[in-house]
């Protein structure tokens, strides 16, 4: 089976926003499929975002995976993040597979999975993107909802981008939202952003090009921009029947699960 690599997609999507001088300057090959509005509302959208110090935000994630005769398949999770920065933030993933949660205080970060009863901790760095990026590069670990740590910074690299179109006014969960469309390089994206004062992304479709099937990852976001909660939210508290495993162990147990073409089996 092959998998849609999402967070990949995600990352692809992230690396759209940068300063609006780089969009510029990447776009000079052919302006002529260049929205500039699109791309202007991709910048506002990543300067609000690096505003947000407290959020919390849901989200329904729906991904197809691609069997090998063609034939697709839809997983759904339902994802909340909660963060505080530039140090706090939990993630939890509900699912039938692979549920997980996810906790960084500040100083640690553990996974936990409920189902297997495992968990795993290592010391963290001191901000979550610096957190994001270590687990990234030393563990192949993607944390849901990177992209909204990265959008509009110095991070992101405007190069991917061959079309983008202003698709019109759009209502997704009750909220007026304008639709816009992206095309890069085996990928085409599409993302709805509230209109108004607070330009928050409220759905994203990714779809792969470069498969046949052009299998699609969708996610629908509820945002909460005043959360209440305490430290005791991001803090781990490690169950008596809990067994501790390393994120190396994770990692080949989460390979062998793709390899036979599902995720936890309990």
């Amino acid at each position: 089976m092959q998998h849609v690599r999402s967070a990949a997609c995600a990352a692809l999507v992230t690396a759209m926003l940068a300063s609006h001088g780089s969009i510029v300057g990447a776009q000079a090959a052919d302006t002529s499929k260049i929205d500039t509005s699109a791309v202007s509302a991709l910048v506002r959208m990543g300067h609000y975002l690096r505003t947000l110090n407290t959020f919390q935000v849901s989200a329904v994630v729906s991904t197809e995976d691609v069997n090998d005769d063609g034939m697709k398949l839809q997983s759904t999770s339902n994802v909340r993040l909660l963060a505080q920065r530039p140090n706090r933030m939990f993630v939890d993933i509900t699912n039938d597979r692979q549920p997980r949660q996810l906790y960084y205080d500040g100083k640690t970060f553990t996974l936990w999975a409920p189902k297997l009863k495992f968990y795993a901790q290592v010391p963290a760095p001191a901000t979550i993107i610096e957190l994001v990026d270590t687990l990234d590069t030393r563990f192949a670990l993607d944390v849901p909802f990177v992209d909204l740590f990265r959008w509009g910074t110095s991070d992101s690299s405007i190069k991917e981008i061959d079309e983008a179109i202003d698709a019109g006014p759009a209502m997704v969960n009750g909220i007026t939202c304008q639709h816009y469309a992206f095309r890069q390089d085996g990928l085409d994206w599409q993302i709805w952003i509230q209109k108004g004062a607070y330009p928050l992304p409220q759905k994203i479709v990714l779809t792969t090009t470069t498969d046949d099937a052009r299998p699609q990852h969708e996610s629908v976001y509820t945002w909460n921009l005043a959360p209440s909660f305490n430290d005791k939210a991001f803090a781990f508290v490690i169950p008596p029947d809990a067994k501790k495993i390393t994120l190396a162990d994770v990692n080949k147990m989460r390979t062998v699960a793709k390899k036979n073409g599902g995720g936890d089996k309990k």
